[in-house]
């Protein structure tokens, strides 16, 4: 192929993507052609060497399809200026009036061309697409994969949010549940469906490795880390470039984007399916003024469908903090901080009432008059329960939750509705009048002394902190010692962690404030608090650091306190007072609001009978707040943040998936043949080498192997291993490696038989509806195979007849197909009789499909309709784009087109 004969507007197929349809070449410079296929919206650079395209030619007699469906027949070809126009009749068709969904793949040339592989390879291809075909329409893709414990309340959200057409939520359960995992499994599923290319992660500078990590782990994503010296380097390479339309997955500080104006605009202008912002309660707003960082992530979320905010403590900064996340989220359901306040006096009420509901008790006249105000909905609804009517009991409670509250904007689980937490105990230690650095000093010293077997993690307010302790520390006793703090290096803050959690390696992390955030230390069961913050939300997130689902241990929590001193008002306040130090306390932050004239006062003089005065009343009044919490706003919460009985179907699910051996047998098989070296291990594990002429796709396998496991248990408790399933890059790559490649699309066997003399023809044929990724038509029609055999009769050969696998034996193809009776008449009858058979059979395939997408479309429109009439954050637009979401869906499913993938030509034979 020659530059030279490469003019815009002519149309080309992807060889090894021959789903995409058919192209139009854009772009032809630098020894590379860029082509667009608008069936899927999807551009594709190729090297021009080594591109797998192909010119799309049709040759008098063949037939065209145009773009508004129409077809003709071609009489004759004219080429001019390098671009094709067909003479249809009278009608001159140019070839950019093709559809742009014709399919281009013809096996059978590749077959009468004498490029017969073994048979092994037809079956091993129609195996290959049973399984791509399952991947891809499978409700569980996404999730299966994930490198973790299937944790219900994590599952469910998962599900929940991602299941939605554009999911804008706010991951606010408490911490050490888990809304990292939560985050990753929401992004591992839009990502793999298509629905999410692009995602942008923002996190605060501290965590920037750990979350590349953790998604690397769990998900094998691979994030890319974006700093200012990564975009010099890209913009190094080509001029004029957006270096962040460089990778798709993109990880970058918020700090990084502050302080560099012009790389937070590239930001903007390039354009993202997914925001994902961490610690987002750091995000701060008022009615008068905001915060550059909540200015920024605001003009952000404005230009991007998808959002996630994740933040332990929503209401850190009391309901105005609050309002400001949603407010990020829905800015129009959340435009008045009045009104939103004004709604949370109902909450209690409402969930008194689902209460009730739920228990089978009648719906007092008061209640049902309160909900029949809201909407003519619900007052049927509670018509329907008055007459008992229990199915509508239940329809009425679901509505409720979608009603009232923040439920469909905002997740919130929390300790005391979950269960598997371990025991926190507090350790207050009284210290002597005198020198405070220096009594906390020696208090630590004797700790390390007397437990020189255990791990423990110090938490101090600032950096000029950690580095004072650490000083003395190393002068005085020889031990093991890390620091963190923020004036370090993300990697050499990443070598302390690893340093601390190497059983051999420190036994003391002394961390500034910083390291209450997103780091996880639960292998370590003891923590000092040098200082106490005046922030209760605060405290939860140090205590956090060990106090984790999966911790085992007890966590032991040293508070070293000066009396008659305001850390002794901190360390009482929090442990008799709020109960701080043993028990997560969600009220604590409206107690400390109520609390905090008085807690400053006794900073500034302390007096002992006020202080046990104090106590009394925060006493009093964390039991009330936390019996009107646990009433109201976090009741509605949890019973839209945890269902336990549909999490409980999609772990079932997915254990029943993880158990396939078929598809570990299979999997293991294809890599095999693809060149790679498996070594069985024993216990469902291997050693997997690259081999000798492993594809392209997976030739990232490291010379060395990697040691992977189909075993959930086995991955698990192994960091060692990879955990194989059908979303890990090394499957699907391998499955993309065969099905782009021309491995078994054509084929030939005998099959030896006493009996008779016959020609087969067997054929693998595709119907593929072509439509933007984004779209996700996979859950309704995916790439379906359509699996056909015929005789040389033209008969239909149905499976039962067909010959076993094990009866084939490949053969010498050259003297069957250099008869010109078979080659030039009959091959191409049979090729057209399969094709018919297919289009019948995909007939009723796509009628399912539509039904199936209609009812399912259909239904979710009329929920968000008749929720939009009780409940402002369903506005009109989420309402439209659903709307023409299910029309697009409609449309791309009627076009759906048969694509003949392989073909395997079979000589059966006397023995």
């Amino acid at each position: 192929m020659q530059q030279s004969e490469i003019k815009l507007g002519q149309r080309w197929v992807s060889e090894s993507e021959p789903e995409l349809g058919l192209g139009v070449m854009q772009a032809v410079e630098f020894n590379r052609v860029e082509i667009y296929f608008p069936a899927v919206e999807e551009k594709r650079i190729y090297a021009l060497k080594s591109a797998p395209i192909q010119r799309v030619t049709f040759k008098v007699g063949d037939k065209l399809e145009l773009l508004d469906g129409s077809q003709l027949d071609v009489d004759a070809v004219q080429l001019a200026d390098g671009l094709l126009t067909y003479q249809c009749g009278e009608l001159a068709v140019v070839e950019s009036e093709l559809a742009h969904t014709i399919s281009f793949s013809k096996p059978d040339a590749r077959l009468l061309l004498g490029q017969a592989d073994d048979p092994r390879d037809f079956a091993l291809r129609t195996r290959a697409l049973r399984h791509d075909y399952q991947l891809s329409q499978s409700p569980l893709r996404g999730f299966v994969g994930g490198r973790m414990d299937l944790i219900p309340h994590q599952m469910y959200i998962a599900s929940e949010v991602a299941s939605r057409l554009k999911p804008r939520v706010l991951l606010a359960d408490e911490v050490g549940l888990g809304k990292t995992i939560e985050a990753g499994l929401i992004m591992h599923r839009l990502h793999l469906t298509g629905r999410a290319s692009r995602i942008l992660v923002i996190v605060p500078e501290p965590l920037v490795n750990q979350w590349f990590v953790e998604m690397l782990r769990r998900f094998q994503l691979m994030f890319a880390i974006f700093d200012e010296e990564r975009c010099q380097s890209i913009e190094a390479n080509e001029d004029g470039v957006n270096p962040f339309m460089d990778s798709q997955l993109v990880l970058c500080s918020q700090d990084f984007l502050l302080q560099n104006p012009a790389r937070a605009q590239q930001v903007i202008s390039a354009g993202w399916d997914l925001l994902a912002v961490d610690e987002a309660h750091h995000l701060e707003w008022s009615e008068n003024e905001s915060s550059a960082a909540y200015g920024y992530i605001e003009q952000l979320a404005g230009c991007i469908d998808a959002v996630l905010l994740l933040t332990a403590t929503p209401q850190q900064l009391g309901p105005e903090g609050h309002f400001a996340r949603l407010r990020l989220l829905d800015p129009i359901r959340y435009h008045s901080l009045e009104k939103f306040v004004e709604e949370n006096l109902h909450y209690q009420e409402v969930a008194r009432i689902v209460d009730e509901l739920q228990s089978a008790k009648p719906l007092a006249a008061a209640d049902a008059a309160m909900i029949a105000s809201r909407s003519p909905q619900l007052a049927k609804r509670c018509e329907l329960v008055a007459s008992g009517d229990a199915a509508s009991r239940d329809s009425l409670i679901a509505d409720l939750l979608d009603a009232f509250g923040t439920g469909r904007v905002m997740f919130r689980n929390t300790r005391s509705a979950l269960q598997g937490f371990p025991e926190r105990k507090a350790h207050l230690h009284e210290l002597p009048a005198g020198d405070e650095f220096a009594n906390k000093l020696e208090f630590l010293l004797d700790w390390l002394r007397q437990n020189d077997d255990e791990k423990l993690l110090l938490i101090c307010r600032t950096r000029e902190m950690v580095g004072q302790i650490q000083q003395a520390v190393q002068d005085l006793l020889n031990v093991k010692c890390a620091q963190f703090h923020e004036d370090m290096t993300l990697l050499q803050r990443d070598r302390a962690a690893v340093y601390f959690s190497d059983p051999e390696g420190a036994q003391l992390m002394i961390c500034s404030e910083i390291g209450s955030e997103g780091r996880n230390f639960q292998f370590a069961h003891h923590l000092l608090l040098f200082d106490l913050p005046a922030d209760p939300e605060l405290l939860e997130q140090r205590i956090g650091r060990l106090d984790r689902i999966g911790q085992t241990s007890t966590i032991n929590i040293h508070v070293p306190f000066q009396l008659d001193h305001s850390s002794e008002v901190l360390a009482k306040w929090y442990h008799h007072g709020l109960d701080s130090f043993e028990h997560h306390q969600p009220a604590a932050v409206e107690v400390f609001a109520h609390s905090r004239d008085q807690l400053e006062s006794l900073f500034e003089n302390f007096d002992r009978g006020q202080l046990d005065e104090l106590l009394v009343q925060t006493r009093q009044h964390c039991k009330e707040t936390s019996e009107k919490m646990a009433n109201g706003h976090d009741r509605l919460l949890q019973m839209n943040s945890s269902k336990p009985e549909r999490a409980a179907e999609l772990i079932e699910s997915i254990r029943d998936e993880d158990e396939l051996t078929t598809f570990e047998n299979f999997i293991i098989y294809l890599l095999d043949r693809l060149g790679a070296k498996v070594e069985e291990l024993g216990d469902r594990a291997y050693l997997i080498k690259p081999g000798h002429v492993v594809d392209d796709h997976i030739a990232g396998i490291p010379d060395e192997g990697i040691w992977a496991s189909f075993d959930r248990t086995v991955a698990l408790s192994r960091e060692d291993m990879v955990f194989l399933t059908r979303d890990h890059p090394l499957v699907r790559g391998a499955l993309d490696s065969l099905l782009s490649d021309h491995l078994g699309s054509s084929s030939f066997a005998v099959w030896r038989h006493p009996l008779e003399k016959k020609i087969l023809l067997q054929a693998n044929l595709l119907l593929e509806a072509h439509a933007p990724a984004s779209m996700h038509l996979d859950r309704f029609l995916a790439a379906t195979p359509i699996s056909l055999c015929c005789d040389h009769q033209l008969a239909e050969v149905l499976p039962a007849d067909r010959p076993p696998e094990a009866a084939l034996r490949s053969g010498n193809h050259r003297p069957l197909l250099a008869k010109d009776a078979l080659r030039l008449d009959l091959l191409p009858k049979m090729v057209d009789k399969l094709h018919q058979l297919a289009e019948l059979q995909s007939k009723k395939i796509i009628k399912q499909a539509e039904k199936s997408a209609r009812a399912e479309l259909d239904h979710e429109l009329d929920r968000l309709q008749a929720l939009a009439e009780i409940n402002d954050t369903v506005n009109q637009r989420e309402i439209d784009e659903l709307k023409k979401h299910r029309d697009e869906v409609m449309v791309a499913i009627s076009n759906a087109r048969v694509r003949m993938d392989s073909i395997r030509l079979i000589w059966k034979a006397p023995k």
